[in-house]
């Protein structure tokens, strides 16, 4: 999904500017104090329904702030800070008071407090604060977003030998983030923790593990039931199942079949044909293509934005492998059946016909392929 983008900056001249969703005198409001705001907009989206509501408040010239809106049920707002590049989020049931404060450069730390779901991701916050703020530390120094490259993965392109740092650190939150779930199987809480640790990670394993540490109360929520059956989704495109059968179209007009590529290592390269991100994916996947075996392994880019992006901005990769101007973007086929959720994401399949690495980085991929063609000899 990539970054909402606002129109309209409209005049900073009083001390609180408030949206409200309905006139409504009990309203849930969400209160805050934002330091290190570089502009006094912010962005506020939830859903209401299947409509998404946009929305702008101006904080104060000291980051404080206030929305009022009218929901009839638990509802998820993301709140955006310094032109979308801070972001947290909060939970509110109706007639809530929330309260929302931290720094918009440490958005992660950005404690949150009015009901027990928000309480309790507080409290994990402040009891892991260290790690966090070492995560975040990596991610400030090498952030470079581009609206082009989803969310969900482009906190930062980390550099190759930051990457094991990071990843022990992610080690490290997810490991408490089970110890707190297990500890507190009958809160909301747990159920917002496994969906930021294991849903979108490529071991189903752990995350029907963790989901089974729910008590019945909370796994009969909506969110719980909604989460139930995304592990059900994950876990059909999970590392070690047959891959999904795909048909697609090359840029050439010729017809691409999962199983012509049988025998033979496949990665599977989602990408943008703009973002950051992704450019630099590609520059790397042209250094290992040029040095594999091209008679056991095969590689497809598929550019999910295509619908967007002239087919001259993808021809300008030059790159040595098949191209694929994927037309319906994040609603194709391949896209669900592979569960692809932010670009880049790239995906080996073995020459089995198996899922054998999912969101392996670009750098990683020459090492992945050396290793796994040594141990199939």
């Amino acid at each position: 999904m990539t970054k909402l983008k606002t129109a309209i900056l409209l005049s900073l001249s009083v001390m609180f500017l408030l949206f409200a969703c309905n006139g409504k005198r009990h309203d849930t409001v969400i209160k805050g104090n934002i330091a290190n705001l570089d502009e006094y907009e912010i962005l506020v989206s939830y859903f209401i329904d299947d409509s998404i509501i946009v929305d702008t408040v101006f904080s104060t010239p000291k980051g404080y702030f206030s929305y009022k809106c009218s929901i009839d049920t638990l509802t998820s707002f993301s709140l955006y800070f310094n032109d979308q590049s801070s972001t947290v989020l909060v939970y509110a049931n109706p007639l809530d008071r929330v309260t929302v404060k931290g720094d918009a450069l440490v958005p992660d730390l950005i404690n949150v407090n009015g009901n027990d779901i928000n309480d309790g991701l507080t409290e994990f916050k402040e009891t892991y604060s260290d790690l966090l703020l070492r995560r975040n530390f990596i991610y400030n120094t090498f952030r470079n977003v581009s609206p082009n490259d989803t969310i969900q993965n482009t906190k930062a392109f980390v550099p190759s030998d930051e990457e094991a740092t990071l990843n022990n650190i992610n080690l490290e939150l997810k490991l408490a983030a089970e110890e707190f779930i297990e500890k507190n199987p009958d809160r909301l809480s747990s159920l917002i923790l496994i969906n930021e640790f294991f849903a979108n990670s490529d071991n189903p394993e752990l995350f029907e593990r963790v989901m089974g540490f729910l008590k019945a109360g909370v796994l009969k929520t909506k969110m719980g039931l909604n989460l139930d059956t995304y592990l059900k989704k994950v876990k059909k495109s999970a590392e070690g199942v047959a891959m999904p059968y795909f048909q697609l179209i090359d840029i050439k007009g010729d017809t691409i079949n999962s199983y012509d590529y049988k025998g033979k290592y496949l990665l599977l390269s989602f990408v943008s044909s703009t973002g950051t991100d992704s450019r630099e994916t590609i520059k790397r996947l042209k250094d290992t293509y040029k040095n594999i075996n091209k008679d056991s392994v095969e590689f497809i880019s598929i550019y999910i934005d295509s619908n967007i992006h002239p087919n001259e901005i993808i021809e300008s990769d030059s790159v040595d492998w098949r191209v694929v101007p994927e037309k319906r973007s994040w609603a194709s086929d391949i896209v669900d059946a592979y569960n692809i959720e932010f670009v880049p994401n790239n995906i080996l399949i073995s020459p089995k016909g198996v899922i054998s690495t999912r969101n392996i980085s670009a750098s990683a991929v020459a090492k992945e392929l050396k290793s796994s063609t040594k141990n199939d000899q």
